[in-house]
């Protein structure tokens, strides 16, 4: 069976938006002698030539009244005017009445929820678009945090390299397992990160000057299961512990117990969110002394409890 998966773009679309999806349904034809499981054409209002946000142009043809099984809209700096097309809109509302699924990229959710398709649901875009999706769109449930969500038939990502992780993710439902797991090799990234994992990084957010602090923060993150205080961090950075709290403080505007209870809610996320554990066993596995202190940590990191995140994982898929 061949399925059709079309890529709605625009003038000023991102172009890793498009072949970072794109590469993920080639993945099963390059693996194998036989005809590809999909086929793939790139749409656009008036078809012709489309130029990205980088200057590479692509060819496309108009979309027109046959609608694909899977429908993909990109994201990138044409959002905007792609949203006050009504042409556009109209093709979206008649292929989330007849395509199998609709998903976006980046900020195609906002072209998703300009035709209405993410009216009382779940969704998600780049970290840095998502208070204006809200605010535009109030009967959306805007939330930030997952690298992507679906929500029925409507699947939306948070942008860029997260386009892969859900490519995989429809990969898996129409391939199996093994398939998603051969793409993921071919293109040398993550076999799957779960759809609730969140968007942020706390080594990425903290983002210590100092190769001393670095390092401290590294060593924490790799022996998350084991006692970590101040002295222990300050060895291994080579300085004393008072030095060391003053550095670390200056460098993150965090004390160091504090970016420790950040990685170690971060680590117990994922666990949760994508494992079947108990939660007393994942709370001993990250290094918290008792679930009660994780789930502190977790409504002070995250706002919600480790059962809530792994309730809201469920519905979004990613859980075994």
């Amino acid at each position: 069976m061949v399925r059709d998966i079309g890529f709605l773009v625009f003038p000023s679309f991102q172009i890793l938006d498009l072949t970072g999806p794109v590469s993920v349904f080639e993945a099963p034809t390059i693996q194998s002698e036989e005809p590809g499981p999909y086929r793939m054409q790139l749409l656009s209002e008036h078809g012709g030539s489309i130029e990205s946000s980088s200057g590479v142009t692509i060819m496309t043809r108009p979309f027109g009244e046959t609608l694909p099984d899977t429908l993909m809209v990109v994201g990138g700096a044409g959002t905007f005017g792609a949203m006050e097309s009504p042409a556009v809109l109209d093709f979206l509302r008649a292929a989330a009445a007849s395509s199998r699924r609709v998903a976006s990229v980046c900020s195609g959710a906002f072209i998703l929820a300009a035709a209405g398709l993410l009216d009382g649901r779940r969704a998600t875009t780049h970290w840095r678009f998502a208070a204006q999706l809200q605010r535009l769109f109030p009967r959306v449930r805007v939330d930030a945090e997952p690298i992507f969500i679906q929500d029925g038939p409507i699947w939306t990502a948070a942008g860029v390299s997260s386009g892969i992780d859900l490519s995989l993710a429809l990969l898996e439902e129409d391939l199996g397992l093994e398939a998603s797991r051969a793409a993921a090799r071919d293109l040398v990234v993550y076999h799957r990160r779960p759809g609730g994992q969140s968007q942020f990084s706390t080594l990425l957010e903290l983002d210590p000057p100092s190769d001393r602090i670095r390092l401290a923060l590294t060593f924490a993150r790799e022996h998350l299961h084991e006692p970590l205080n101040v002295e222990r961090l300050a060895q291994v950075a080579c300085l004393s512990p008072r030095q060391f709290g003053r550095a670390f403080l200056a460098e993150t505007g965090q004390t160091p117990a504090k970016a420790v209870e950040q990685l170690r809610a971060e680590a117990a996320r994922v666990r949760i969110e994508t494992s079947l554990e108990p939660i007393e066993q994942v709370a001993r596995a990250v290094g918290f002394s008792d679930p009660e202190r994780m789930r502190r940590a977790f409504l002070r990191v995250f706002g919600q409890p480790p059962q809530a995140i792994r309730r809201g994982a469920r519905r979004s898929g990613a859980s075994p």
